[in-house]
């Protein structure tokens, strides 16, 4: 055979699954393959650590087509109609192909569209009231002409975040449908899911609840007089994007799939729907804003690969401020630099025939419709929704995440893990932790909880003129003093304190003797535990002789830990610590001290 036509890995035997199972049980050394290395996420689906051709995946049909024509969406909140229309020049400007409206009243769409190419530029409105005035002057100004995009009345959002079902809007929504009829690329109803997400739901029920909510919005308008195929080719259904990045992929596909099959119980084979992605609340944070940015640009990703019609990408800063010309611009340009240079958008179906995302895929769809299913067994989704059935459901998974979070075993840069230290922060824009409806959905960011034991530091400081100083006192075993000590940095870290950098002493006697007479605050101990079994009972014996008010923790989890705490320690920082019950303890005790 010519050398040139042989296989790249011809000259190799084929690795077999067994082979891979049984190297890799030896490298566990005897811990639990399912336990160490299957990912169990929130929506009960377990991921494998690796697959093979010798794997059987089932792939979902009718998953969507990655778009030829992403929409790249910025969301203009509109005061005036000449006001909103420059906004929108200048998006459109800055590469912009696809712009929001939120409209608080009714305004002339002749002249907040003036000079904006239709046949190019997708238009779509968020509108609060007027819909079927100002739709009406829409209509009469596009004629003629290719109008893209779509309405967005709030009919399920406003719902599920007040608890109140307004009838109104099925006429209204009807209606919509009517005056839109000649413009097919234009949707008239839109159904949001990221109310489910944003609230702490998984994405198998941000899957199936929008789903449900589609159910039953279609029963209410077919009594109108919409036709089941009417309400579905003027569908446009916006979804939340989270951080789990292959899931996400899967959820998006997975939608697609069971959006067919809602349809087709509906007798409606052939429809042309859109799919909208927002970037989430629930992942976003104000300390360390700018970490925002790789997380929008991680969920845009998962959202184009599992084939949305448009995204929309909200500025970094939002959660705490007015966007910027600079923030809403930047925005914009993750979805440009990932259509234009990375080539999403580009690539038909880039995903497709991956086992990974297949196996995820397969997996959501199969659970969503399992969830669906029981939610129609009940009543259907308004019947659940108004028995809490629905909320409950949610707020069993937000606080499962929540738990994971504060545990740091969810890391989220910049909130629960590598906080900046050198970011100065107004107490104003932090939360003071959830206050919440049960009755109705909050969508919210995930890091409240945190960020309410950094807003107790900062109102401190501004009271009493002084931020708390952290010391970590290290000795003994030099890799071990290292390690522990970073971890303690890392964790205290959030409180918003002054953690100084590691001071490493030749001896506990030492150690204990000058941190208990410096400026500091805290104290962390950092060790090792065979240092700590010798060395630790008398290092805080020592201290509290000469110091009687200061924390003192240790890095670690010794064994003596009750005598240890008899004899004066507060307590200590480690994996399975709490970052919110510790740094709340220590705060308490450290006001008092300051204040005394």
């Amino acid at each position: 055979m010519n050398d040139k036509n042989k296989s790249l890995f011809s000259e190799f035997s084929p690795v077999s699954k067994q082979d891979w199972m049984e190297r890799v049980t030896a490298d566990l050394k005897g811990a639990d393959y399912n336990k160490t290395l299957v990912w169990k996420n929130l929506s009960q689906i377990n991921i494998e650590p690796f697959y093979t051709a010798e794997d059987t995946i089932n792939c979902l049909k009718n998953t969507g087509e990655n778009s030829q024509s992403l929409v790249n969406y910025r969301s203009i909140v509109v005061t005036t109609a000449e006001n909103g229309n420059k906004l929108a020049a200048k998006a459109i400007e800055e590469g912009i192909n696809g712009i929001i409206f939120e409209l608080k009243e009714n305004v002339s769409a002749a002249t907040l569209l003036n000079g904006l190419d239709l046949n190019e530029i997708t238009v779509s409105f968020k509108l609060t009231s007027n819909a079927v005035a100002f739709t009406t002057d829409l209509v009469a100004f596009a004629k003629g002409k290719n109008l893209r995009g779509f309405i967005n009345t709030g009919i399920i959002s406003n719902y599920v975040t007040t608890g109140s079902f307004d009838a109104s809007q099925v006429e209204i929504t009807a209606e919509l449908v009517k005056l839109t009829a000649n413009f097919s690329n234009f949707k008239a109803i839109t159904i949001s899911g990221t109310e489910y997400l944003d609230s702490g739901a998984n994405q198998v029920q941000e899957v199936a609840y929008t789903l449900n909510s589609l159910v039953f919005l279609v029963e209410k308008l077919t009594e109108k007089g919409i036709t089941a195929q009417d309400i579905f080719n003027n569908l446009n259904v916006q979804l939340a994007i989270g951080l789990e990045y292959f899931v996400e992929i899967g959820k998006f596909r997975a939608f697609n799939n069971l959006l067919t099959e809602v349809a087709a119980k509906y007798g409606v084979v052939d429809f042309s729907n859109t799919i909208t992605a927002k970037t989430s609340i629930w992942s976003k944070s104000v300390t360390d804003a700018e970490t925002n940015l790789l997380r929008c640009t991680t969920e845009a990703m998962s959202a184009i690969l599992g084939n949305v019609d448009g995204v929309l990408i909200d500025a970094y800063d939002k959660e705490f401020k007015n966007p910027s010309d600079f923030s809403s611009r930047i925005a914009g340009n993750i979805t440009t630099i990932l259509r234009e240079e990375s080539y999403f958008g580009k690539v038909s179906n880039p995903v497709d025939g991956s086992y990974y995302i297949e196996e995820v895929s397969v997996k959501i769809a199969e659970k969503a419709l399992e969830l669906f299913k029981a939610i129609e067994a009940e009543g259907g989704f308004y019947t659940a929704f108004q028995n809490e059935t629905i909320q409950q459901q949610i707020a069993e998974i937000r606080l499962q995440k929540l738990k994971l979070i504060s545990q740091r075993r969810t890391p989220m840069v910049g909130i629960n893990k590598y906080p900046n230290l050198m970011e100065k922060l107004d107490s104003s824009i932090l939360s003071a932790g959830e206050i919440a409806n049960p009755k109705v959905l909050t969508p919210r960011r995930a890091s409240l909880e945190i960020e309410a034991i950094r807003k107790t530091t900062e109102e401190f400081v501004t009271a009493t003129k002084k931020r708390p100083i952290v010391e970590l006192s290290s000795y003994g075993n030099l890799t071990m003093r290292k390690a522990r000590a970073a971890f303690a940095y890392d964790f205290i870290g959030v409180s918003g304190y002054n953690v100084l950098q590691e001071k490493s002493f030749e001896s506990a006697e030492k150690a204990a003797e000058l941190s208990a007479k410096s400026d500091s605050n805290v104290v962390v101990m950092c060790s090792s535990d065979e240092d700590y079994n010798e060395t630790a009972l008398a290092f805080v014996k020592t201290f509290r002789a000469l110091n009687s008010t200061k924390v003192l923790l240790i890095a670690g989890a010794p064994t003596n830990m009750d005598e240890l705490t008899a004899a004066g320690l507060d307590g200590c920082v480690n994996l399975r610590s709490d970052v919110i019950t510790t740094i709340s303890s220590i705060q308490s005790k450290v006001q008092k001290t300051i204040k005394s």
